[in-house]
């Protein structure tokens, strides 16, 4: 069974921008628009960075989800839909470029990457009619 409900896919693969909230060393949250992609294959989000603007190792979400991986991801857009994706994170140094590839990204990765596995799933507007909330968690 996939995490995501094909809606929610789709929904997904036609936004591509959205907003991870990570923790930082200090407790405070941080929240940044980032690139989202959905990987079929693991069934999780994948954040990358355009290789010619920044290095994604470099930046505090990545350090942020290496030191405390529980983040959100949000991706709504102008309609009252949005999808919010609590989960974990993993964080990884190499391989961006491929990944990036594979998932048709419309730049080059940068090597660093992050992956987000699904803990639970909030959807509005994507299921159902608008402002139709369904909140599921995900084993």
């Amino acid at each position: 069974m996939n995490a995501f409900t094909d809606a929610e896919i789709e929904f997904l693969k036609s936004q591509g921008l959205g907003r991870i909230a990570t923790v930082g060393a200090d407790g405070m949250p941080h929240v940044i628009p980032v690139a989202v992609f959905y990987d079929p294959q693991t069934q999780a989000l994948v954040i990358g960075s355009n290789a010619e603007l920044a290095s994604m190792a470099a930046t505090k979400k990545f350090r942020d989800a290496q030191g405390q991986p529980k983040v959100a991801v949000v991706v709504d857009d102008r309609t009252p839909r949005f999808i919010e994706i609590r989960g974990e994170a993993e964080t990884y140094t190499e391989g961006g470029e491929e990944i990036g590839d594979r998932l048709g990204a419309p730049f080059r990765f940068s090597p660093a990457w992050i992956l987000i596995r699904p803990s639970r799933i909030v959807a509005s507007g994507i299921n159902g009619r608008p402002f139709d909330v369904a909140a599921r968690d995900v084993p």
